[in-house]
């Protein structure tokens, strides 16, 4: 009864944890950011969705979020980050460097 009772609060602060955050989207088309300015509250964990439109791979890789990760042709990740302190913070694909380029900016 006692572990039930214990899943049964962990999946709720999951969900209730999972509902708290706020998701944006992020588009890889023509081997670009779309947008390629993401504006999020400081302070705040959100979670990005980055959509691959096109049907090569590419990466979401930040130094300053300490993120990288691949996403397939015609695929998508989800990347959480934050909380963030006000500020930019640039992010690309290491694929097509030239131009899969973007910031995230804290605000």
């Amino acid at each position: 009864m006692r572990v039930a009772l214990i899943l049964l609060l962990s999946l709720f602060s999951a969900s209730a944890f999972a509902a708290d955050v706020k998701e944006y989207t992020l588009t890889l088309r023509n081997h670009r950011f779309v947008p390629a300015q993401l504006i999020i509250p400081a302070n705040t964990k959100v979670k990005i969705l980055v959509v691959n439109e096109d049907p090569t791979p590419e990466e979401f890789e930040s130094h300053e979020l300490n993120r990288e990760k691949i996403v397939t042709g015609k695929g998508r990740i989800t990347v959480y980050v934050g909380p963030l302190k006000a500020g930019k913070y640039p992010f690309f694909g290491e694929f097509h460097m030239d131009t899969a380029q973007g910031v995230l900016i804290a605000k």
